[in-house]
Protein backbone atom coordinates (compact mmCIF):
# COMPACT_ATOMS: atom_id res chain seq x y z
CA UNK A 1 0.00 0.00 0.00
CA UNK A 2 1.44 3.66 -0.86
CA UNK A 3 0.25 6.58 1.34
CA UNK A 4 0.88 10.03 0.60
CA UNK A 5 1.63 12.64 3.13
CA UNK A 6 1.11 16.10 1.77
CA UNK A 7 1.86 19.19 3.99
CA UNK A 8 1.26 22.49 3.21
CA UNK A 9 2.60 26.08 3.92
CA UNK A 10 4.59 26.60 6.89
CA UNK A 11 4.75 23.29 8.12
CA UNK A 12 8.51 22.93 7.34
CA UNK A 13 8.37 25.23 10.57
CA UNK A 14 7.28 23.18 12.96
CA UNK A 15 8.81 22.72 16.26
CA UNK A 16 10.21 26.36 16.14
CA UNK A 17 6.79 28.34 14.77
CA UNK A 18 4.38 29.06 17.58
CA UNK A 19 5.36 25.73 20.04
CA UNK A 20 2.47 26.95 21.97
CA UNK A 21 -0.04 26.23 19.51
CA UNK A 22 1.73 23.49 17.38
CA UNK A 23 4.06 21.71 19.93
CA UNK A 24 8.16 21.02 19.39
CA UNK A 25 7.69 18.13 17.52
CA UNK A 26 9.54 18.78 13.92
CA UNK A 27 7.79 18.10 10.16
CA UNK A 28 10.78 15.55 10.16
CA UNK A 29 10.38 13.89 13.02
CA UNK A 30 6.69 13.06 12.17
CA UNK A 31 7.88 11.95 9.07
CA UNK A 32 10.15 9.58 10.89
CA UNK A 33 7.57 8.25 13.02
CA UNK A 34 5.33 7.64 10.16
CA UNK A 35 8.04 6.03 8.25
CA UNK A 36 8.61 3.57 10.70
CA UNK A 37 4.78 2.69 10.96
CA UNK A 38 5.06 2.08 7.33
CA UNK A 39 8.25 -0.20 7.79
CA UNK A 40 5.95 -1.85 10.27
CA UNK A 41 3.23 -2.07 8.23
CA UNK A 42 4.57 -3.63 4.95
CA UNK A 43 3.55 -0.13 3.37
CA UNK A 44 5.49 2.77 1.35
CA UNK A 45 4.77 5.91 2.82
CA UNK A 46 6.00 9.12 0.52
CA UNK A 47 6.26 12.77 2.08
CA UNK A 48 5.73 15.79 -0.05
CA UNK A 49 5.63 19.34 1.79
CA UNK A 50 5.58 22.76 -0.15
CA UNK A 51 4.90 26.73 0.68
CA UNK A 52 3.33 26.71 -2.97
CA UNK A 53 -0.43 25.69 -3.70
CA UNK A 54 0.21 25.22 -7.17
CA UNK A 55 3.10 22.98 -6.06
CA UNK A 56 0.31 20.93 -3.79
CA UNK A 57 -2.27 20.64 -5.85
CA UNK A 58 0.17 19.42 -9.20
CA UNK A 59 1.60 16.72 -6.33
CA UNK A 60 -2.50 15.78 -5.55
CA UNK A 61 -2.91 15.53 -9.64
CA UNK A 62 0.56 13.33 -9.83
CA UNK A 63 -0.86 11.30 -7.13
CA UNK A 64 -4.11 10.34 -9.31
CA UNK A 65 -4.12 6.08 -9.45
CA UNK A 66 -0.66 6.36 -7.33
CA UNK A 67 -1.08 6.00 -3.99
CA UNK A 68 -4.40 4.36 -2.21
CA UNK A 69 -4.11 6.86 0.74
CA UNK A 70 -4.04 10.63 1.69
CA UNK A 71 -2.64 11.96 4.95
CA UNK A 72 -3.29 16.08 4.11
CA UNK A 73 -2.63 19.07 6.83
CA UNK A 74 -3.00 22.06 3.77
CA UNK A 75 -1.69 24.71 6.79
CA UNK A 76 -3.14 28.05 6.23
CA UNK A 77 -5.02 26.67 2.65
CA UNK A 78 -7.35 24.63 4.74
CA UNK A 79 -9.08 28.21 5.25
CA UNK A 80 -8.91 29.94 1.48
CA UNK A 81 -8.18 26.75 -1.38
CA UNK A 82 -11.06 26.18 -3.08
CA UNK A 83 -8.38 24.72 -5.79
CA UNK A 84 -7.14 22.59 -3.19
CA UNK A 85 -10.05 21.05 -2.10
CA UNK A 86 -10.72 20.71 -5.80
CA UNK A 87 -7.87 18.58 -6.45
CA UNK A 88 -8.82 16.65 -3.34
CA UNK A 89 -12.23 15.84 -4.49
CA UNK A 90 -10.71 14.51 -7.91
CA UNK A 91 -8.90 11.73 -5.63
CA UNK A 92 -11.65 10.76 -3.44
CA UNK A 93 -13.15 8.72 -2.68
CA UNK A 94 -11.44 6.23 -5.03
CA UNK A 95 -8.59 6.91 -2.64
CA UNK A 96 -9.28 7.68 0.66
CA UNK A 97 -7.87 11.35 2.30
CA UNK A 98 -7.51 12.26 6.17
CA UNK A 99 -7.14 15.93 6.54
CA UNK A 100 -4.88 16.50 9.65
CA UNK A 101 -4.51 19.34 11.76
CA UNK A 102 -2.07 19.72 14.91
CA UNK A 103 -3.99 22.03 17.07
CA UNK A 104 -7.96 22.52 17.29
CA UNK A 105 -9.38 24.58 14.63
CA UNK A 106 -12.39 24.87 16.06
CA UNK A 107 -11.28 26.31 19.01
CA UNK A 108 -8.89 28.80 17.19
CA UNK A 109 -10.11 32.24 15.69
CA UNK A 110 -12.87 32.42 13.63
CA UNK A 111 -11.47 32.74 10.26
CA UNK A 112 -9.65 29.27 11.14
CA UNK A 113 -12.93 27.50 12.43
CA UNK A 114 -13.85 26.89 8.63
CA UNK A 115 -12.25 23.67 6.59
CA UNK A 116 -12.78 24.25 3.19
CA UNK A 117 -12.01 20.40 2.87
CA UNK A 118 -13.84 18.87 5.32
CA UNK A 119 -16.70 18.45 2.66
CA UNK A 120 -14.50 16.18 0.17
CA UNK A 121 -11.73 14.40 2.60
CA UNK A 122 -12.62 11.06 3.79
CA UNK A 123 -12.20 11.84 7.46
CA UNK A 124 -10.41 14.47 9.69
CA UNK A 125 -8.71 14.52 12.81
CA UNK A 126 -7.95 17.68 14.53
CA UNK A 127 -6.41 18.91 17.85
CA UNK A 128 -4.30 16.17 18.76
CA UNK A 129 -0.82 17.32 17.86
CA UNK A 130 1.42 14.59 15.71
CA UNK A 131 -0.73 12.00 17.29
CA UNK A 132 -3.12 13.06 14.13
CA UNK A 133 -0.73 12.01 11.82
CA UNK A 134 -0.46 8.53 13.09
CA UNK A 135 -4.01 8.04 13.86
CA UNK A 136 -4.70 8.72 10.44
CA UNK A 137 -2.05 6.75 9.39
CA UNK A 138 -3.32 3.34 11.18
CA UNK A 139 -7.01 4.54 10.19
CA UNK A 140 -5.74 4.32 5.91
CA UNK A 141 -4.06 1.33 6.44
CA UNK A 142 -6.50 -0.55 8.78
CA UNK A 143 -3.01 -1.02 11.73
CA UNK A 144 -5.36 0.60 14.33
CA UNK A 145 -4.75 -1.11 17.59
Amino acid sequence: MRILLLNGPNLNELGRREPEVYGRTTLAEIEARLQSLAAEAGARLETFQSNHEGALIDRLQAARGEVEGLILNPGGLTHTSVALRDAVALLVPETPCIEVHLSNIYAREPFRQTSLLAGVVTGQISGLGPLGYELAFRALTGTGK
